[in-house]
């Protein structure tokens, strides 16, 4: 069956593109523009814009969260820790009521380094993480969790997560500052030079995941192709901008979860009734928290940076770093703080269809997804049509009226 979508602006993921019929079927986007046939199911669209279907390039997810972040039209998660890999997800690619998702498998980082310090040792989080496949669909075991501290140890690493599943490789450069661990162990720059650089070798790509400045001059000189955070421990100034655009990395801001960890809540999303409505109280309670390891950080500083990044032609792409339920890595909610990151970036001086950009075409470019992320003709019909437009208004993307997962309209 096909469906045509008529009387809709367009933002085809770079531009809007005016009012345009799209027509949709057998997962796929037929056609934009011209006559729509006349046996197509319609779809009056009048008063509202369709986008393509949201990205969130930073999250640590559960088919839980994936089917959540879809109810906020975010139809794939980049995953940057945990057990969605190639091998894991065959039964997620082929439901319709869940985001699809990408994932790194587990980063490189040092014994007893980043991310041990974030979770308390008489918490339990075995039921937050795991790739969710029921026993008899799991390919393999979960994916190998690389502790490294030297650069042989780390080039042996990049074959076993390759072929464990992982889509790309991130490598944690992180001494705990910002999380309130200061001195953590951490992967120095000659094991971090030769993981990148073996991480290509295999045609991956590598993400490094760093907060300071510093953290950033490394993973920079050692080469990577994005920086899962952006810093927050000060001001940026023009050499690190400038280093960052000479080296073509994209950032995925996190300007959400810098936020969270100086101690800001989602409190006033959570309240909005856009978002309440698909939230249950895990997921609101954790909204309303915050991380708040950081709270002499300055978030005026991070959108000036994010300002000077985009000035600077660096790809700032949108993501939350959201996880799971739970207060203290609180601040933050699947789909919804997708939609709290737009807002930030058009706060840090993005215009709407630049946020949005961030948000589809140049998350899929960046991270090689190149059957999504636009509204064109032969791809896949990951779709979201809110009321309004929000290449005027940000926050009308909240205006969910439909979700359209490869063509298949989510219920509800």
């Amino acid at each position: 069956m096909k469906t045509a979508i008529v009387n809709a602006r367009v933002f085809d993921g770079e531009r809007p593109i005016g009012p345009a019929g799209v027509l949709v079927g057998d997962g796929r986007i037929l056609a934009v523009g011209g006559d729509m046939p006349s046996d197509a199911e319609v779809v009056d669209a009048a008063g509202a814009t369709l986008l393509p279907g949201l990205i969130d390039a930073h999250v640590h997810t559960s088919e839980d969260s994936l089917a959540l972040a879809l109810t906020f039209g975010v139809t794939t998660e980049l995953e940057m820790q945990g057990g969605h890999t190639r091998h894991a997800r065959a039964h997620i690619e082929d439901d319709d009521t869940l985001a699809d998702v990408r994932s790194a498998g587990f980063g490189l980082t040092a014994p007893g380094g980043h991310p041990s310090e974030l979770v308390p040792e008489d918490f339990d989080i075995r039921p937050f993480i795991g790739n969710g496949a029921p026993d008899d669909r799991r390919q393999a075991g979960p994916p190998p969790e690389p502790h490294v501290t030297t650069p042989e140890e780390a080039v042996a690493w990049i074959p076993r997560l390759v072929a464990s599943g992982s889509d790309y490789i991130k490598f944690m450069v992180d001494d705990g500052t910002v999380e309130g661990h200061p001195g953590l162990p951490m992967l120095d720059q000659a094991t971090l030079n030769a993981g990148v650089a073996e991480a290509h070798r295999h045609g991956m790509l590598a993400i490094a995941h760093a907060l300071t400045v510093d953290a950033t001059r490394m993973a920079i000189e050692a080469g990577v192709d994005g920086l899962a955070h952006l810093f927050m421990d000060r001001p940026h100034t023009p050499e690190i901008i400038r280093v960052i655009a000479d080296s073509g990395a994209f950032v995925v801001a996190c300007v959400c979860l810098n936020a969270s960890l100086m101690g800001m809540t989602g409190e006033a999303l959570a309240d909005d009734p856009r978002v309440s409505r698909r939230l249950d109280d895990r997921w609101d309670k954790t909204l309303r928290g915050s991380f708040n390891r950081y709270p002499q950080g300055r978030l005026d500083d991070v959108l000036a940076s994010v300002a000077a990044l985009h000035e600077a032609g660096v790809d700032v792409l949108v993501g939350t770093d959201t996880s799971i339920p739970v207060p203290f890595l609180g601040g933050l909610a699947h789909g919804a703080s997708v939609h709290h990151e737009l807002g930030y970036l058009v706060r840090a001086g993005l215009a709407p269809s630049a946020a949005l950009h961030a948000a589809t075409a140049a998350t899929a470019r960046r991270f090689r997804l190149d059957d999504r992320g636009r509204i064109a003709p032969g791809l896949r019909a990951d779709l979201l049509l809110v009321d309004g437009d929000p290449t005027t208004a940000i926050g009308d993307t909240l205006n969910i009226r439909a979700v359209w997962r490869r063509g298949a309209q989510l219920a509800g």
